[in-house]
């Protein structure tokens, strides 16, 4: 009866339900704490009542403890480790760093010429050694010049003040400022305006499309002192869009139809309209410093344009047309790229505030640089009042200038170099160097 009754109480049987009970013995679990079979306070087997689990057990049951206890189990064990990745070094390039570092220590241990001090020469072996590092950049430009300043200033070569003299110089900071002068051309859009104005007038052909592109970049090169940022970021743009619209890509057998010789005029006479203005590259300026260091002449930006503007309207005439008969294209009309620029300008719509206002600023900038001389106003002093224009009207943030990364690293180099340019002339290592180059012409 006993064994009836506990059977029919429990559904899995009594097979199962003895040995789960066995192993509880071994393995204490709440849910077998009560025994199987209930003492009676009589011998007497009718005193044994049916048998009954509390609570009672099936295979749900146990199947969700099992997986609550691999869950814990899995959840005890501790995850992989996974090693972190190296980090590249992002330090100095080695290579051209140990080539400058030579070069100055090279130049340093040699013998001093005659009719040369020993600052003179320790400063020209720093110089040279950092001019190495410019070209071959083991680190941002305006990084390797401060390390060439601070070689000066540990080497006794030069005393801070005359190692930093040149950051008051107002020629490093013209150029800083048309840098801003810059992000505001770009983020107005005004520069692409100009671009699109003159391919929808003059480029129905395809010398007629050259010519609106050159003259359109010679325009916007007095405001803008980068090759990079007028080439690369308005003009390469434009001419990549107008080669397309013409049906010349490339790598598709059709950039001899228009595109070669059109990136080609546009490579060329870059170099042209960066020459004719003070503003129009970095290394005018610094060129214009020198010539002051030296001879103690000093050129202005009206003097510099009145110098250049001739021979750079003759080359730009020149150029493009050379081109065109020595690497000429197959497609020799454009009629697409007229209606390309019409569009673009359609979708950009009338001239914003800002453009407005940026044209106006560029006008009274670029006015005051041109009778500055009349006016008593000089270039830094003009460029000042522009930027202060569009930093008042909000055309330029100041957070966009301190973002400008190239015209803050521009000032640094371009004011080291000066200082050590300025300070090897104070030492007479320029007088020396024409005199003997002089004397060596003459035998």
């Amino acid at each position: 009866m006993a064994s009836v009754a506990f059977t029919s109480s429990c559904p899995l049987g009594y097979s199962r339900i003895k040995s789960l009970a066995f192993s509880s013995r071994s393995c204490p679990n709440p849910v077998f704490s009560h025994p199987f079979l209930p003492k009676s306070t009589s011998h007497n087997s009718s005193f044994i009542k049916p048998l009954s689990l509390t609570p009672i057990i099936t295979n749900n049951g146990i199947q969700k403890r099992h997986s609550k206890l691999t869950a814990k189990a899995a959840a005890s064990t501790p995850a992989a480790v996974t090693p972190p990745s190296q980090q590249p070094w992002q330090g100095a390039a080695l290579k051209p760093l140990i080539a400058s570092i030579a070069t100055g220590v090279i130049l340093w241990f040699l013998p001093v010429p005659s009719g040369v001090s020993r600052n003179a020469w320790q400063l020209l072996s720093i110089f040279l050694a950092t001019i190495v590092g410019i070209i071959t950049q083991p680190l941002p430009l305006g990084a390797v010049a401060l390390l060439g300043l601070g070689a000066s200033v540990l080497t006794k070569t030069l005393t801070f003040s005359a190692a930093f003299s040149a950051f008051g110089d107002p020629i490093p900071w013209l150029i800083a400022l048309a840098f801003f002068f810059a992000r505001g051309f770009i983020k107005t859009g005004l520069g692409n305006r100009i671009a699109y104005q003159f391919v929808s007038l003059f480029g129905s052909s395809s010398l007629g499309l050259g010519y609106s592109l050159v003259f359109s970049e010679a325009l916007l090169a007095p405001a803008i002192p980068s090759v990079s940022a007028r080439a690369g970021g308005i003009f390469l743009p434009l001419v990549k869009s107008l080669c397309a619209a013409c049906g010349s890509n490339v790598g598709d057998g059709t950039e001899n139809r228009l595109g070669s010789w059109l990136m080609l005029t546009c490579f060329q006479t870059s170099v042209i309209s960066s020459s004719m203005f003070l503003t129009a590259m970095a290394a005018n300026p610094l060129s214009a410093n020198l010539a002051f260091n030296t001879i103690k002449q000093q050129i202005g930006w009206m003097d510099w344009a009145k110098a250049a503007f001739v021979p750079g309207l003759v080359s730009l005439l020149v150029v493009p047309l050379i081109l065109y008969v020595i690497y000429p294209p197959t497609v020799k009309t454009s009629p697409d790229a007229p209606k390309l620029a019409r569009e673009k300008l359609e979708k950009m719509g009338p001239m914003s505030k800002n453009e407005i206002i940026m044209a106006g600023t560029l006008f009274l900038t670029v006015g005051l640089w041109i009778f500055g001389g009349v006016l008593n106003v000089d270039a830094v002093t003009a460029a000042i009042l522009g930027l202060s224009v569009l930093l008042v009207t909000g055309v330029v943030t100041w957070k966009e200038c301190l973002a400008e990364s190239v015209a803050w690293d521009t000032l640094t180099w371009f004011a080291a170099l000066i200082a050590m340019a300025g300070y090897l002339n104070k030492y007479g290592l320029i007088s020396w160097f024409s005199q003997t180059v002089v004397k060596a012409k003459l035998f």
